[in-house]
């Protein structure tokens, strides 16, 4: 039986990250947290990452910034945003740059499985 993807966890938000790191592990997937895009970038997990979750807004380089990074480097990787500022402009900028999915928090932890099974094939 072959190991649960990878699920990458990206916030700088300590309990929000934790939390969705719990919920991902608790539907079966393999979870990781990050409290950067940096952190994730220089651990080495994109190799074995299937998926990330990434928090837009963070100090450093954004959401949008690291799928654009990722794109830039030819890894295609499904990328879910999501965010707690009520800026319209920000899903507009999460699709353009390749996002797999958008949430607004809070979210439903329903829809986070949603996107996840959809970005991962399930």
């Amino acid at each position: 039986m072959s190991a649960p993807p990878l699920v990458c966890i990206i916030d700088d938000d300590d309990s929000l990250r934790a939390a969705l790191v719990g919920l991902v592990r608790s539907v079966g997937y393999e979870a990781r947290g990050f409290a950067s895009a940096e952190a994730f970038l220089q651990s080495g997990a994109i190799g074995t990452c299937a998926c990330v979750v990434t928090d837009i807004q963070m100090p450093g380089m954004s959401g949008v910034e690291l799928k654009e990074h990722l794109s830039a480097q030819q890894i295609d990787l499904p990328v879910i945003m999501i965010t707690g500022r009520p800026d319209p402009s920000l899903e507009g900028k999460a699709r353009a740059a390749g996002a797999a999915g958008f949430m607004k928090k809070p979210f439903e932890a329903s829809a986070l499985i949603g996107y996840l099974d959809k970005a991962l094939g399930n």
